[in-house]
């Protein structure tokens, strides 16, 4: 706490909050015991309780602007610091890790974010006063139109009681109270239209801020990126590419040629020699073998030669088989021709 601003807690939370965190340190390194019923601080949770805070306020309507009250934001973050000291705590934590910073302004404690969840936060300028102020106004004048309204109904409730009781003045006297209140909500209206129009704007050049940065970071990274590019060079490496391109199709149509050992052939002379060749083989007769007379078998296992006298004789033997008939005579022997 010591590397914080701390200025800002009141002299009461002061002495309640830090002075016993200090007297506590002091007593730690030196040979004095702690008191049983001293508070100490867990370091690791309070940092989990910060970060908790932080996205509480990033995801609530409060982040709409970087400055709120700190009463507002104590409403806001009563679940994770349900005391005050816990509160305390969390923000002293988030101002050493350079997230928030807390300012007195006129008499009220504001607190100013950081933008971003890795960015530190800047000091409060007079911008951001400005625009606390105008949220202050807005919030303000939206309480006095919901209490004129409030009014104006009420107004109009007892002109219509007395109407029924027939107090015709009473009701005459409601109205006209009616319609002044009315006016005044109609007036209040218009400023705070203004107001919010202001807002409005300061808002969205808040954005076009962050959109202009974002397209200057853009164009100085592409700007370092083509540091060393230029059309010239983007041609001669074009070019460089084509030439390859080339020579590699000249390897491959040389690869694809083949190879002739050396020696080199006359294509009119193998015609020549080739013409020769066939008028000599339509001169010459073919060659063919004569009819053969021997019998031929597609297969290739070889087949006995039977004589005429065997086939004879196994002739007889189907005639004499052939309804027990006897030849007359022998039938003359014939020569059987071999069959293809």
């Amino acid at each position: 706490m010591a590397s914080v601003d701390s200025s800002w807690i009141s002299w009461g939370v002061g002495v309640f909050l830090l002075k016993p965190l200090k007297w506590t340190l002091s007593n730690v390194l030196g040979d004095n015991k702690v008191p049983a019923e001293e508070v100490l601080v867990a370091v690791e949770l309070l940092k989990e309780k910060a970060e908790e805070v932080y996205r509480l306020y990033q995801n609530s309507p409060l982040s709409s602007h970087p400055v709120v009250a700190l009463s507002e934001l104590s409403t806001l973050c009563v679940g994770p610091c349900p005391d005050e000291r816990t509160f305390y705590l969390v923000l002293l934590q988030l101002q050493k890790e350079k997230r928030v910073t807390v300012l007195e302004q006129n008499g009220e404690k504001i607190v100013k974010f950081a933008r971003g969840p890795h960015a530190k936060v800047s000091p409060v300028n007079d911008v951001d006063v400005g625009v606390y102020q105008l949220m202050q106004s807005e919030q303000l004048l939206s309480r006095k139109v919901e209490s004129l309204s409030q009014e104006a109904e009420r107004c109009k409730e007892e002109a219509r009681r007395a109407c029924r009781a027939g107090k015709k003045q009473l009701a005459l006297r409601s109205l006209k109270a009616k319609q002044r209140t009315e006016k005044r909500i109609e007036a209040l209206h218009a400023k705070l239209d203004t107001v919010q129009g202001i807002l409005d704007r300061i808002y969205a050049s808040q954005t076009d801020q962050m959109v202009f940065n974002a397209y200057q970071a853009g164009v100085g990274a592409l700007k370092l990126s083509m540091k060393d590019v230029t059309v010239e060079k983007a041609e001669s490496l074009v070019d460089q590419i084509q030439e390859l391109c080339d020579t590699q199709d000249e390897v491959s149509q040389t690869l694809a040629g083949g190879v002739t050992n050396g020696l080199d052939f006359d294509n009119e002379e193998l015609e020549k020699e080739l013409d020769i060749l066939l008028q000599d083989t339509t001169k010459e007769p073919l060659d063919l073998p004569d009819n053969p007379h021997e019998l031929f078998y597609t297969n290739s296992v070889p087949v006995p030669r039977i004589s005429d006298a065997e086939l004879e004789a196994e002739l007889e033997k189907l005639s004499l088989s052939d309804g027990g008939l006897v030849p007359s005579r022998k039938s003359p022997k014939r020569q059987l021709e071999p069959t293809v």
